[in-house]
């Protein structure tokens, strides 16, 4: 009998060797330590990740509401803009539509880092079609004012000066397209081989439109709210800081450059942007498009970062989300980063 108490000691004895101690004193296998601390920690993790979850989904919640509501203002403001008699109310609604819409533009860009992809692209788009709007009503309600467009024409001269060697019926009209926009939609249309230049004073926190142009050289130097470009082909285009968003479509075999808030390119090839943007840029049916830092300079350029309210020592240039490409961790073919020895080091103003 003795004998099997000293056996059952000395079992005991041995399986406690690589145990730790308890507060009882009796010993606890190291491996049910480690069990327990585990699982303790697994119950901490998810814990966590539950607490994470909720606060996304307040935030994404808040998100959309406010969106929502924002976005019913504005369509009920634009409404309103139809077949308004008062002009100067209806350019007073229109501007006030520009700053909500431009409100809500900064709104989501703060809002990308916790939306879902697919709620993103929803308010994206939702934005895009607002924006839209916008520049339709304008087209509607202020080109009435025809006695600005020759006021418009005189003052740019260096658009102007090519006319009378060249067929005087055609570029009359192509000039009077570029030159018809009013000062709240003011850009260049329909011009081939010209160098074209907007002043600061011009371009001031007013949405640019440049479309279908070929072999240009268009300089904006100052600081707009928006920019448009669509339809251009071999061209260069630089701007100063635009204080929300540059749109790009259907451009080709072009060189562009500009600070911004963010940029959204469509359809787009074989094209280089020097870009400043705060947020991401976003790509879309497009091929060909290369990177790099904005680098063009010019008289005024610090007082238009200003104006803008870019914040300079923020560039995400580098950072590319294309929606025709979502393979997590593999990077898209259709964008790439120039590189430094390709890179334009030589910019006229």
């Amino acid at each position: 009998m003795r004998n099997e108490n000293m056996d059952v000691e000395s079992s005991i004895c041995q399986g406690n060797e690589d145990s730790g101690p308890s507060e009882s004193g009796i010993k606890i296998p190291d491996r049910m330590l480690k069990r327990e601390q585990d699982r303790l920690e697994d119950v901490e993790r998810k814990k966590e990740a539950k607490n994470s979850q909720s606060v996304t989904e307040e935030k994404s919640g808040f998100f959309t509401a406010t969106f929502s509501s924002e976005r019913a203002t504005i369509e009920e403001l634009l409404e309103g803009c139809s077949g308004a008699t008062d002009r100067a109310l209806a350019t007073q609604t229109l501007e006030k539509v520009t700053t909500k819409t431009q409100f809500l533009q900064k709104f989501l860009n703060d809002s990308m880092v916790f939306l879902p992809q697919y709620e993103l692209r929803q308010a994206q788009a939702a934005l895009q079609k607002l924006q839209n709007s916008l520049a339709e009503k304008r087209d509607e309600i202020l080109p009435k004012k025809k006695f600005a467009f020759r006021s418009r024409a005189a003052n740019t001269p260096k658009v102007d000066t090519p006319a009378p060697p060249v067929t005087p019926k055609d570029s009359g009209r192509t000039k009077v397209d570029g030159a018809i926009s009013p000062p709240e939609q003011c850009g260049f249309s329909h011009f081939e081989a010209q160098v074209l230049t907007k002043s600061g004073a011009e371009i001031k926190q007013q949405d640019v439109l440049l479309t279908h142009l070929t072999n240009c050289k268009v300089r904006l130097l100052g600081s707009p709210s928006t920019i448009h470009i669509k339809h251009v082909q071999n061209c260069e285009i630089f701007s100063g800081p635009v204080s929300s968003s540059v749109f790009v479509d259907h451009c080709t075999g072009s060189t562009l450059s500009f600070p911004c808030q963010q940029l959204r390119t469509h359809h787009t090839t074989d094209t280089q942007v020097y870009l400043h943007v705060t947020s991401r840029a976003i790509i879309e049916d497009c091929q060909g498009v290369r990177f790099a830092p904005f680098a063009w300079s010019y008289l005024g350029l610090d007082q238009d970062f200003k104006v803008s309210g870019l914040d300079r020592e923020r560039n995400n240039w580098n950072q590319v989300d294309d929606f025709n490409w979502l393979a997590l961790g593999t990077q898209s073919p259709n964008w790439s980063v120039i590189p430094e020895t390709e890179r334009r080091t030589e910019w006229d103003s």
